[in-house]
C-alpha cells in the first residue's frame, strides 16, 4: 500500500514488508514517514498513523494510542511512538512508561524537524512565531482556518492570533506550491513571514536508528 493523498483526518496502515517494528504516529507525519521508509527501502517497519485532527481535541489521543499499544504488542518485537506532547499535559509519556515504549524526543514536530538544539537557540527570537511544517501548509485551511471556527467566525482571529507576529515554515521538502501556501497562511493571518528549510531533522535520524 502506498499512500498518496494524506488528509487530516486519515487513519491508516502501511506495510511495505514484514515489519518487526511497529511505528504509531501522527497523522500529521504520515506522508514523511512513508517517503522515508520508502527512499531508505526499510522493510522492517509496519506503520499505523491516528489522525491529525486529534490535535485540537487531544483528549482522544492517548485512549487510541493505549488501544493500539496493547493490540499490537503480541504481534511486534517492539513498539516506536511518533508523537510529542501534543497538548496531552505529558498523558502520552506517562502511557508510555506504564507500557514500556519509547517515543521520538522533543516536545512537538517543529523541534523534531529543526532538532531539538537548533529549537532551544531560536526560542527566544521565535517566541511570538506560529509554525507550520509541510503538512500543516498543506492544510492550513482545513486544520486551522476552518478547524478554529475561523472562517465563520473571523472576529476569532484576534483572539486566536493577537500575540504572534510571524509565521515560520520549517519546511521538509523544497516545494515552491507548499511555499506559496505558507506564504498566503500569513497574509490570511496578517503575520510576517518566514521560510526554514529543515529536511527530516531528527525523524529521520531515529528511524534509521531503528531500522
Amino acid at each position: 500500500m502506498t499512500l498518496v493523498n494524506l488528509k487530516p483526518s486519515d487513519e491508516f496502515e502501511f506495510k511495505p514488508g514484514q515489519g518487526k517494528v511497529l511505528l504509531l504516529a501522527c497523522g500529521a507525519l504520515g506522508r514523511e514517514i512513508v517517503d522515508l521508509i520508502e527512499r531508505n527501502r526499510w522493510t522492517g517497519f509496519d506503520l499505523q498513523c491516528l489522525p491529525a485532527k486529534w490535535h485540537n481535541t487531544p483528549d482522544k489521543i492517548v485512549p487510541a494510542l493505549r488501544e493500539k499499544i496493547r493490540d499490537a504488542k503480541p504481534r511486534y518485537q517492539s513498539i516506536f511512538v511518533l508523537y510529542g506532547d501534543c497538548g496531552t499535559g505529558g498523558d502520552i509519556d506517562k502511557l508510555l512508561a506504564e507500557e514500556g515504549i519509547e517515543r521520538l524526543e522533543g516536545p512537538h514536530c517543529y523541534a523534531f524537524f529543526s532538532g531539538q538544539e537548533t529549537f532551544a537557540r531560536t526560542a527566544d527570537e521565535d517566541v511570538t512565531a506560529f509554525f507550520l511544517t509541510d503538512y500543516l501548509a498543506r492544510h492550513f485551511d482545513k486544520l486551522i482556518w476552518e478547524g478554529l471556527g475561523m472562517d465563520r467566525h473571523p472576529e476569532l482571529l484576534p483572539m486566536y492570533f493577537g500575540n504572534y507576529t510571524k509565521i515560520v515554515f520549517l519546511a521538509q521538502t523544497r516545494n515552491e506550491e507548499l511555499a506559496k501556501k505558507a506564504m498566503a497562511a500569513a497574509k490570511k493571518l496578517g503575520l510576517d513571514y518566514e521560510y526554514r528549510y529543515t529536511g527530516y531533522g531528527e525523524l529521520e535520524r531515529d528511524l534509521k536508528a531503528r531500522a
